[in-house]
């Protein structure tokens, strides 16, 4: 037991690197902030551009419309079948090869929040599509235009049933800024291999576990009061 402790538990070890460990955890909270802000926007954009899309249109737009359906269904599929991790060493050594110059904080943050916002389409899309028929034919029925019943009636119903696994998909992926620290982010795991370089001694990592158990059991928690509040009830 003793043995046990020094390796995992070393509690001067542990001291030397909490500062590290804490401004790793900082990293990680504005980088996850940061993801899920834009990966939900762009998702739910998409998902209502896409339902625009799919609107039948004048002839000499319909091609177009169709055009742009097809490449929001395909970024979408792309996004949800290559790795996290491949699209953020993808970014941060294929865009300077084009001329733009991006840190692996951009690198990480634009990869994570591409492939949420591909989730969080997905997830919208079949929100809307729940939606009965009947509540657009009603709000058409009013007077309402299509935008407008989209984003007043339809919309709204469709976000609530679209919590549950909205909100899954949103902690699933902001649990994923630790692959950060392959292009060197300074985040809770990076600082936590860091420590154990240095101190050829695991309790760092430890330290890191805890702190991701600190900063994510209550957005797990937090995750499940929405899903209580929020989600839909029939």
């Amino acid at each position: 037991m003793d043995r046990f402790l020094f390796t995992f538990f070393n509690g001067e070890v542990m001291w030397e690197y909490l500062p590290k460990i804490l401004s790793g955890m900082w990293v990680t909270t504005y980088l996850a902030a940061f993801v899920i802000a834009t990966g939900l926007a762009l998702g739910l954009l998409l998902a209502v551009l896409r339902s625009t899309l799919s609107q039948k249109m004048p002839a000499p737009l319909s091609w177009l419309a169709e055009a742009l359906r097809l490449l929001i269904i395909f970024f979408v599929d792309v996004m949800r079948s290559v790795p996290p991790l491949v699209l953020i060493v993808l970014f941060f050594y294929g865009l300077p090869a084009l001329g733009l110059d991006i840190a692996g904080l951009g690198a990480t943050w634009l990869a994570l929040s591409l492939v949420l916002a591909a989730f969080a389409e997905e997830i919208y899309w079949a929100g809307l599509i729940a939606v009965a028929k009947g509540q657009w034919e009603a709000a058409r029925s009013t007077g309402l235009g299509f935008l407008q019943t989209l984003i007043y009636v339809v919309l709204p119903q469709a976000i609530r049933l679209t919590v549950p696994p909205l909100t899954n998909r949103t902690i699933a992926i902001t649990k994923g800024t630790a692959l950060g620290q392959v292009v060197a982010v300074q985040e809770i795991l990076y600082q936590a291999y860091s420590g154990l370089s240095f101190s050829s001694n695991p309790s760092p990592l430890t330290l890191g576990a805890l702190a991701y158990l600190v900063l994510f059991l209550p957005v797990v928690v937090a995750g499940r009061w929405i899903e209580t509040r929020f989600a839909w009830r029939r």
